[in-house]
């Protein structure tokens, strides 16, 4: 089967296809998709049993990011963290951005759970899913440091390129679309653990990862990127690493450019 191309800005979507999205039974292909949702429809299709009027909460005014908070809260609320199946095999990929956000959203979890029960979505087959699942849990992340990286270590090693990725995009400094974790821009040592094992992965989709990774360390603490990557260096000649440092340093490189 072919793979649908996507329209690559909102207004682009084409009535039918934004339909099908609206109602759960269809997936984004970009996220420019995502962003032309109307996920108070697109709850209201999924979740028919929530009380009329909670999808009003949805308001396109408070941003995506909110809104997909604020999607699995409600359907917590609702339905209890049993329901997590149910939204987490769905066929929208916005259904189960929310389950991972049912997931950051239940209270009392330790993090090693949830983390583990996250771990299906980190591997989802949809881009998108796999956003929401590092977003929803980078709060929880931030809060008990110490504690994540040590539980993230050995999703380094893992078999999926998924989950290795997840590992290091949900502790960026800066990240995306989120807060960003003041101890790691003023410590960024404290990921190595993470980064090490990653320094030569093979898989584009890592590498870009601990490469966004260091650049935004380097906002900060440029000084510790340069080194570290001219360690890896002397150490690697792989095509990998040298891709990696010089995508990590590029705010460096502009930098210097700048002063001169």
């Amino acid at each position: 089967m072919t793979e649908r191309k996507g329209a690559s800005r909102p207004s682009a979507v084409p009535p039918a296809i934004l339909a099908q999205l609206n109602a759960g039974t269809l997936a984004t292909a970009t996220l420019s998709e995502s962003l032309a949702m109307d996920l108070q429809a697109l709850l209201r299709a999924v979740a028919p049993e929530l009380p009329a009027g909670l999808e009003a909460q949805l308001a396109p005014e408070i941003g995506i990011t909110k809104r997909m908070a604020l999607g699995g809260q409600l359907l917590l609320a609702h339905y209890g963290l049993a329901a997590l199946p149910r939204f987490a095999a769905h066929t929208s990929d916005t259904v189960r951005g929310w389950a991972a956000y049912m997931l950051a959203a239940q209270p009392g979890m330790a993090l090693a759970e949830r983390l583990e029960r996250v771990r299906p979505l980190a591997n989802d087959g949809h881009f998108g899913v796999r956003e929401w699942a590092w977003l929803a849990l980078r709060p929880h992340i931030a809060a008990d440091l110490d504690t994540a990286l040590a539980l993230l270590e050995p999703w380094t090693l893992a078999a999926s390129a998924n989950v290795r990725r997840f590992a290091v995009e949900s502790t960026r400094p800066r990240g995306v679309w989120c807060a960003h974790i003041a101890a790691l821009k003023a410590q960024p040592e404290r990921g190595l653990a993470l980064l090490e094992p990653l320094q030569s992965d093979p898989a584009r989709y890592v590498q870009d990862s601990v490469a966004n990774w260091l650049n935004d360390a380097a906002k900060s603490q440029p000084q510790w990127v340069a080194q570290l990557c001219a360690d890896w260096r002397s150490r690697s000649a792989s095509a990998a690493t040298s891709y990696i440092c010089r995508r990590a340093t590029r705010s460096l490189k502009q930098r210097a450019q700048e002063e001169h």
